[in-house]
């Protein structure tokens, strides 16, 4: 159990049976919206009733049901659900990546790179939506946090929307790139997916997994996606761009290390472990003696030997 602060006070928390908070701490109240394919009725709030019952929520509440267009209705609806979660045996992949300030990474560069990054941005395919990749690589940023445009030591450069895969890799390869953003928005019947695969096997097909590195973004990427479509890295929503140029810049510096055998500098210093501990059982010695005249009296330990056993103790066997 661990104890919560809210602005009412302090409520415990039980981390081993997590519930939703509504109104009152463990209630289990969420809030759920969708839309019916009809009009707003009577009959459409008691089939959106029934749907929610039927996903095991109890003490359903009907907040909002709204004509949305013709011959659709939606729903804002609260209600309890009965399950809980362990959150101390929670496990999540995430980045494995310090963030830095731009000032530092910038050090960093000038002092143990001693060149420009070269990072390519873009979104790639046919999707058009450039809010993502604009607030990572533009000059002005994102939530007060500098884009990497404005870093002296990157040589950053937004190609906008609607880049195909294959032009992506020639320029990555004409430009010798470092690193490869993708940012991806529409992610109508997976197609996010099928071009962030695509940009692999070209990648592959050209020798670039090496040495390039390819991060992918957007509101529907995780880490754990990106992965999986054989990304280095993937950042969702809410993600600075002081989160990307950090692990750019650490990965780069990994990388050296494991082809060239550059020491990377931003590597933890390896703590010494302490000496291991080990059993050891009480031990009998003899500590030799002097005798009167200064001449040490040497003590000798017989061996001992099995004695053999007695014909009564055979019998009791």
């Amino acid at each position: 159990m661990t104890e919560h602060k809210t602005p009412s006070g302090p409520h415990t928390v039980d981390l081993k049976r997590l519930k939703p908070y509504g109104d009152i701490m463990n209630d289990g109240t969420i809030q759920i919206c969708f839309t019916l394919p009809v009009e707003a009725s009577a009959e459409a709030r008691e089939a959106a009733v029934q749907i929610v019952e039927k996903m095991g929520l109890d003490q359903i509440k009907v907040a909002t049901m709204e004509n949305v267009g013709r011959g659709f209705s939606m729903f804002v609806i609260y209600a309890n659900v009965k399950l809980t979660v362990d959150f101390t045996k929670i496990e999540v992949v995430k980045v494995e990546a310090k963030t830095r300030a731009r000032d530092e990474l910038d050090e960093v560069i000038k002092t143990h790179i001693g060149r420009k990054l070269v990072i390519l941005g873009a979104c790639t395919g046919y999707d058009a939506h450039t809010v993502g990749i604009d607030a990572i690589m533009n000059m002005k940023g994102f939530a007060g946090d500098y884009g990497l445009e404005r870093y002296q030591w990157l040589d950053a450069r937004n190609l906008g929307a609607q880049v195909l895969n294959e032009d992506l890799i020639k320029l990555a390869v004409s430009e010798k790139a470092d690193a490869i953003l993708v940012s991806k928005v529409v992610t109508q019947h997976n197609i996010h997916i099928r071009d962030l695969k695509d940009l692999i096997t070209r990648a592959k097909k050209a020798g670039l997994m090496e040495r390039l590195i390819f991060v992918a973004g957007g509101p529907r990427v995780t880490h754990p996606l990106a992965l999986e479509c054989g990304f280095d890295a993937g950042f969702g929503v809410g993600t600075k761009p002081s989160d990307v140029a950090s692990y750019v810049v650490e990965e780069f510096l990994r990388r050296r290390e494991r082809y060239d055998g550059i020491p990377n500098p931003l590597k933890p210093a390896e703590t010494p472990k302490a000496p291991a501990k080990t059993k050891t059982g009480t031990k009998l010695t003899a500590k030799p003696k002097k005798r009167p005249g200064g001449r040490k009296l040497e003590v000798k330990f017989r061996k001992a030997t099995k004695k053999a056993a007695s014909p009564r103790r055979k019998a009791k066997k």
